[in-house]
């Protein structure tokens, strides 16, 4: 097993209905950001952060269904807190303007 490899990615492939449901499910209360690799994550990390040795596909499943919207929101959010670079994806001139703006004559 690969160091970062959770347990129960064993079960990614027959679990992806039922992941695909809930992302779907999520999506419908209006959180368009929601994804199938996003939500694996989730239950990893958060859900079965302690795996247990002869865990049964069922409750896997189960665990899935009964996610909430709110819980998984929740961990998005902490997630984002602790993204290392917040600006990843502004570039450095659009920086330059966001901390030092340009005053504009009128």
């Amino acid at each position: 097993m690969k160091p970062n490899q959770h347990p129960y990615d064993r079960f990614y492939d027959s679990l992806e209905p039922v992941l695909l449901s809930k992302v779907e499910e999520f999506q419908l209360f209006g959180y368009e950001e929601a994804s199938l690799e996003r939500l694996w994550l989730y239950l990893t990390k958060k859900k079965w952060k302690k795996p247990e040795v002869d865990v049964k596909v069922y409750e896997l499943v189960s665990d899935i269904l009964s996610a909430k919207a709110g819980e998984y929101m929740t961990f998005e959010t902490v997630q984002a807190y602790r993204s290392p670079n917040w600006f990843a994806d502004v570039n450095e001139d659009e920086l330059k303007e966001l901390l030092h703006p340009s005053r504009e004559e009128k």
